[in-house]
């Protein structure tokens, strides 16, 4: 397999995980039944919850464009130093900004933010450029 490729089975495997812990934090606040049913005023999760609850939709949003561009760019056969850099950047982007956004960290999580997108644009750069 690729070390672009890579990237993409561990960052999408991360992000298939995200949710488990704010789940726990709601069944702990609201119980089964108030996690599985539609309660009308439901207690609200813990803060920590909440912003990775944020940073998990965040991460599924910004991994539709990843996935894209990496397997656009394995159909294609490209692989640079770059694209696995860049593969290697995107990963630990958003494992550092699910772990700052969740520890409510705001500067770091924009930095780590910043570096997945850098990540997504020089892959596509690669693409483009080819």
């Amino acid at each position: 397999m690729k070390a672009e490729m890579n990237s993409l089975v561990l960052v999408s495997t991360f992000t298939a995980l995200l949710w488990v812990p704010y789940l726990l934090n709601r069944i702990a606040v609201r119980g089964i039944t108030g996690t599985v049913g539609y309660p009308v005023n439901p207690a609200p999760l813990a803060p920590w919850a909440e912003r990775l609850r944020a940073a998990h939709a965040n991460a599924v949003e910004n991994l539709a464009v990843f996935a894209a561009l990496v397997l656009a760019a394995q159909a294609l056969n490209i692989s640079t130093p770059v694209t696995v850099l860049a593969g290697s950047v995107y990963l630990w982007s958003r494992v550092a900004h699910a772990v700052v956004y969740m520890l409510g960290l705001p500067w770091l999580r924009t930095l780590a933010f910043t570096g997945g997108f850098i990540a997504q644009m020089l892959v596509a750069w690669q693409l483009l450029s080819a």
